[in-house]
């Protein structure tokens, strides 16, 4: 492989006109195919062979007239202390408050003092109005929105308490400065560490081309691949991380060619052959990571997943081509004016300058690693450890109206129809009963209402509403417990345990939906999916690995050190989004229990990316190893020539995630806290840390691969030493081969 990046990175070099030109022309199409594609689909939330779904599914093929998809809006009245809500005055101004809700956008408004509404607390205090309208949340229009407001000012003027809830009032939430802080950091992170401007600012501007190439696709092809405009949210995220890295490491190693005293060319195609590679391993690990999501058959959650897994394919190829080609374009630029001052001649410092200027802050760390690496060890998986404790408490869900924070008024809204009609009442049942094979329908409806009626934790039964055709029949439960609240899902359980009997009794087949039953049906999708995605995710990475390394020992050990970087950051999305820990401090105005896609996502987007520092770290020790250095000095020439790089690419990343902190939707606040410090510890705790703790205690046998593995296995050569040990015939004369490769692979 690093022969055919090596002739890559020459050819992109030579012609950096040509190739820059068709990476403009593929950004200029993807922009035009986003500019005229047709406005993206709303998210298609599906959960395909849940009991949740397939009552959804009958509802819209029995209830065609039903619009399953409008938005809603829930208005909630309370009246002044010692007054009932059906007073004279009281109930004027909920009625003209309903006169002011219907129109427009509305399909239907609920009258609550209607006879046999239930719409009134039994306290006569709180009365709601329901809306339902036309359109889905994502088209309701701001003079809607301006309604709803300008009808609970009017409700609010009369002295009554009202506020409102439901997606029909949801607006866009505002992402905050996240990309803006995240390229603001990397920039100077960028600076420093190459000590040019135009050296940083090439990484970030192949990135965002890659990034802008990735998203405007996704837009271009999102009606025709259902992708909603959603999708783009991971994938920017992760596209701008690895883009940035990845041309990092490209440009790292063209700069350390160069003080070798190889020609611009050569020191291109070097990069590109020996960084490319592990690029391109780096990438692949990502990839499976993401497109794996496919596992846990959530279309959402695929699309995203593959949508990202594309913005990564865009990083790797840019990494290989458009950046050796900007490499050219820059010239002797792509060291300081300092260091060309000093070197006028070439531009270039020699290597013994640039080894004298190289901080050696990472050969000393490796240095104590290697004297003290128990201690380091045992301190490293005590503190994840500790860090991964939360997890025991960790409490799963989806996110409700009950989760907002407490001065938003779809909060106040919840609390009201709590305190007026009880926990319950927040999230009710709703039963779908397929009457087809039933031979009395109406004694089938009467059958299930008195289960109903029976079963303990329900509190109250709506009426049965039936079909046009008469062959299905809704009806709606309210439970004791609110949405949250563990016992509600032992209701769930106990209705959909009294399924079969009343199938094999009346015919009727009932199923038990509604936004409870989904919560819980989701979480359960979720922990079914953990184990095969991450027998699948780790198992092709560490054949991957296992690839790249010619060794056992080290996947294992990657795999390991992945597991406690992820458990500390999943008990620290725990400790603050749960418990509150530092809460305030991090914007988190409400905790509530964590989104139940969060493990399964966190683990796939962290493997991927925590593979990268793995595969960029360990194939420099590797590389030292191959070419005759022993398994000690090889961790130690690892870090001198990787760890600085590795600490600017994990900072980068760090920052980019951090930015989407700032973020009001709080799935994507805590998706970039915890992409963040999973970042954190693992690039700065298992990679700086227990790699080479690991390393220094297994010795050689952490390059150990049996013999007839090693024979099965192809050589990808990922640390170039066929470059070495053969240079090519238009490689710079003075160059010099290396020493011949180490062949024993075998722990002897």
């Amino acid at each position: 492989m690093a022969t055919v990046l090596y002739r890559l990175g020459r050819l992109a070099f030579r012609r950096r006109r040509i190739v820059a030109l068709v990476w403009v022309a593929l950004l200029v199409a993807a922009g035009v195919g986003a500019s005229t594609a047709s406005a993206p689909p709303d998210d298609d939330f599906a959960l395909p062979g849940t009991q949740a779904q397939k009552a959804f599914d009958l509802l819209e093929e029995r209830f065609p007239d039903a619009n399953a998809e409008g938005a809603t809006a829930r208005m909630v009245f309370r009246a002044p202390s010692g007054e009932k809500i059906t007073a004279t005055d009281n109930r004027t101004a909920v009625t003209e408050t309903i006169g002011k809700l219907g129109g427009g956008q509305a399909a239907d408004v609920s009258d609550p003092f209607a006879k046999g509404s239930g719409a009134i607390s039994a306290d006569g205090r709180t009365a709601y109005v329901s809306v339902t309208y036309q359109v889905p949340a994502t088209d309701i229009t701001d003079r809607t929105r301006e309604g709803i407001e300008d009808a609970a000012g009017s409700a609010r003027e009369a002295g009554l308490t009202v506020e409102t809830g439901g997606d029909a009032i949801l607006v866009e939430p505002e992402m905050g400065n996240a990309e803006i802080i995240g390229i603001a950091v990397a920039a100077v992170v960028l600076v420093l560490t190459f000590g040019s401007l135009i050296a940083a600012g090439l990484p970030l501007v192949t990135a965002l081309i890659g990034v802008v190439i990735g998203i405007s696709s996704i837009t271009a092809l999102g009606a025709t691949l259902g992708l909603s405009a959603n999708t783009t949210t991971l994938a920017m995220m992760i596209g701008l991380a690895v883009g940035i890295d990845y041309a990092l490491f490209i440009a790292s190693r063209y700069r350390a060619e160069l003080t070798e005293g190889r020609d611009r060319e050569e020191a291109a195609g070097r990069a590109v052959g020996t960084a490319g590679s592990a690029v391109v391993f780096a990438g692949l690990t990502v990839v499976i990571a993401l497109a794996g999501l496919a596992v846990v058959n959530i279309p959402v959650l695929t699309k995203m997943g593959l949508a990202a897994a594309g913005t990564v394919v865009i990083a790797v190829l840019i990494a290989l081509t458009l950046v050796p080609a900007a490499l050219g374009m820059v010239g002797k630029r792509i060291f300081g004016r300092r260091v060309r001052k000093a070197h006028p001649a070439t531009g270039v410092p020699p290597a013994a300058d640039a080894a004298g200027q190289r901080p050696k802050a990472g050969a000393r760390w490796a240095g104590f690693v290697l004297r003290r690496p128990l201690l380091v060890l045992v301190t490293a998986v005590l503190a994840l450890g500790t860090l991964a404790l939360p997890v025991g408490a960790m409490k799963l869900g989806l996110p409700d109206e009950g989760n907002q924070p407490p001065h938003t008024t779809q909060r106040k809204a919840y609390d009201m129809l709590s305190d007026g009609f009880g926990p319950g009442f927040n999230g009710p049942f709703q039963l779908v009963a397929d009457l087809r094979d039933a031979d009395d329908a109406e004694g089938a409806a009467a059958e299930v209402t008195r289960r109903l009626k029976k079963t303990d934790g329900v509190v109250a039964v709506g009426p049965a509403a039936f079909n046009k055709a008469g062959d299905t029949l809704t009806l709606t439960a309210v439970p004791k417990y609110g949405p949250g609240d563990a016992r509600t899902e032992d209701v769930v359980h106990a209705i959909r345990d009294q399924a079969g009997d009343i199938e094999r009794t009346t015919g009727a087949t009932v199923l038990v939906t509604g936004s409870t039953a989904v919560a819980i049906d989701f979480s359960q999708v979720m922990d079914d999916a953990l184990v095969p995605y991450l027998t699948l995710v780790v198992g092709l990475a560490f054949v991957l690995l296992t690839l790249v390394f010619r060794s056992v020992l080290v996947p294992l050990k990657a795999a390991l050190g992945f597991l406690l970087s992820v458990l500390a950051a999943l008990g620290s999305v725990v400790a603050v989004f749960q418990w509150g820990w530092l809460g305030g401090l991090l914007g988190v105005e409400q905790t509530g229990p964590i989104m139940s896609m969060m493990p399964i996502f966190m683990i796939g987007v962290i493997f991927g990316l925590a593979m990268d520092y793995e595969v960029f770290l360990v194939t420099r020790m590797r590389e030292a190893y191959v070419h005759g250095e022993g398994p000690g000095q090889a961790v130690i020439t690892g870090f001198r020539l990787g760890a600085r790089v590795v600490t600017a690419a994990a900072v980068i990343m760090i920052s980019v995630f951090a930015g989407f902190i700032g973020a009001s939707e709080p799935m994507i606040k805590m998706m970039g806290f915890g992409l963040a410090v999973a970042i954190l510890f693992d690039a700065f705790v298992v990679r700086m840390a227990l790699v080479p703790a690991v390393l220094a205690l297994l010795g050689r046998h952490a390059w150990w691969l049996p013999r007839w593995l090693d024979r099965l296995l192809p050589s990808v050569d990922v640390e170039g030493e066929r470059l070495r040990t053969a240079p090519h015939p238009e490689e710079h004369a003075a160059v010099a081969p290396g020493p011949p490769r180490e062949e024993e692979r075998t722990l002897v």
